[in-house]
C-alpha cells in the first residue's frame, strides 16, 4: 500500500458549459492486491481522514465471518512534520453509531462511526456527506466522502476524508 498525502492539485471543472478553476489538496494511494482477505474474511473498511490539527488517518480492518478482525488490519498516522506513527489494529477502536441500508442492493452500511486512537489522544467522529455513496459496479461496494470532527491531542479539530467499504452486499470471497 502506499500514499501521498495533502497533495497540492490544481485543476479545471467543466460543468454545464461552464470552465472553472479548482485548487485544493488530493491524497494518492495505491492497493496492489486484496491478497490480505482471508479464507474467513467478508470484506474490509478503509478511512483515510485528514485533520484541521495537520495530522492525517489511514486506517484499514478486514472484517472475518465471526465477527473479528483480521490481525493484518492497520494503519498509519501522519504526524504535521510528515512523521509517521504505526497503527496496529489494536491500536484503533471503531464504533459503528449508525447504518444506511441500500435500497438497491439490500446491503446494510455503517454511516457512522466513533474512531478512537487512545495512544494519540484522538477521539473523532466521522459522518458520510451523504449516506447514499454505493457504487455498484460487477459487486456493489460503498466508497464516498466524509466529515470528521473531534478531538486531537485534546484540542477540537474538524476534517475531511474518504471510506470505502466492501462485503456488506455480499462477502468479497472470490470477487478478485
Amino acid at each position: 500500500y502506499l500514499s501521498y498525502t495533502r497533495l497540492a492539485t490544481e485543476g479545471r471543472v467543466t460543468a454545464r458549459g461552464q470552465t472553472f478553476a479548482v485548487t485544493g489538496e488530493s491524497w494518492f494511494d495505491h492497493e496492489w492486491s486484496t491478497s490480505a482477505l482471508g479464507p474467513n474474511g467478508l470484506g474490509w473498511d478503509w478511512f483515510s481522514l485528514q485533520l484541521s490539527d495537520g495530522r492525517e488517518v489511514m486506517f484499514f480492518q478486514i472484517r472475518r465471518d465471526d465477527g473479528g478482525i483480521e490481525p493484518v488490519s492497520g494503519g498509519t498516522l501522519v504526524q504535521p512534520d510528515g512523521s509517521t506513527v504505526r497503527l496496529p489494529a489494536e491500536a484503533v477502536q471503531i464504533t459503528v453509531r449508525e447504518t444506511w441500508t441500500s435500497p438497491a442492493t439490500q446491503g446494510r452500511y455503517p454511516a457512522r462511526w466513533t474512531i478512537r486512537i487512545p495512544s494519540e489522544q484522538i477521539e473523532l467522529d466521522v459522518e458520510p456527506w451523504l449516506p447514499e455513496q454505493e457504487m455498484r459496479l460487477t459487486f456493489a461496494y460503498w466508497e464516498g466522502a466524509v466529515r470528521v470532527a473531534g478531538l486531537s491531542g485534546g484540542a477540537a479539530v474538524t476534517g475531511a476524508g474518504y471510506v470505502e467499504m466492501t462485503g456488506y452486499a455480499g462477502s468479497m470471497q472470490g470477487v478478485f
